[in-house]
């Protein structure tokens, strides 16, 4: 059986731009009505699960107390942990650690940053808890509240896209997509 999965980037957050990661940021005004927008005239939903993070959490209980679902939190559907480079924009980095941005940039499965999480970790922690939301909500809508890391990785499976081209899939704030889970653990894209 099939799992439709809705997935919701959060909005834009008060520290902005940058590797969040696993900071807790929260969001500005923007960034709630980025989300509001997105779920506009969406759904339904059976239930949302989300990651704990304030930036993702506080929406998605918001979200289901107007439309009285549940909720469920997942940490495993948290960021990828940036290490060193947390808060850290592009630009800063590029001053400071050049050759590792590129690294990361060119291949982000071959480049860890420095004390951060591999990339292949956070694939088969992501992946671990897709499947485990199939096993739990086969037959059902589910709109997952999460990351653009977390978002990318999901998307680049689906499309079945090279691993170098991770950091290629487009996702912004509030942006929305959705996708297929089957049986198999196959992802594919819907819309």
């Amino acid at each position: 059986m099939t799992l439709h999965l809705d997935l919701l980037r959060h909005g834009e957050t008060e520290l902005g731009g940058g590797l969040r990661g696993s900071l807790d940021d929260a969001l500005t005004e923007k960034g709630w009505a980025q989300m509001r927008a997105a779920v506009l005239e969406r759904g339904p939903w059976d239930r949302l699960v989300s990651s704990p993070l304030q930036r993702c959490a506080r929406f998605a209980e918001e979200l289901g107390t107007q439309l009285n679902l549940p909720v469920s939190l997942e940490k495993d559907l948290q960021e990828l942990h940036f290490g060193a480079w947390e808060g850290q924009s592009a630009a800063a980095l590029m001053e400071i650690d050049a050759e590792g941005l590129g690294l990361f940039w060119a291949d982000p499965y071959s480049f860890t940053p420095p004390e951060g999480e591999p990339v292949s970790d956070f694939s088969d922690r992501v992946l671990d808890a897709v499947s485990r939301l199939h096993r739990a909500y086969a037959g059902q809508r589910v709109l997952l509240i999460s990351h653009g890391g977390v978002m990318r990785l999901l998307l680049a499976q689906a499309r079945g896209l090279p691993r170098e081209q991770l950091l290629n899939v487009e996702v912004g704030h509030g942006g929305l997509f959705s996708l297929r889970v089957e049986a198999d653990g196959v992802l594919k894209e819907v819309g």
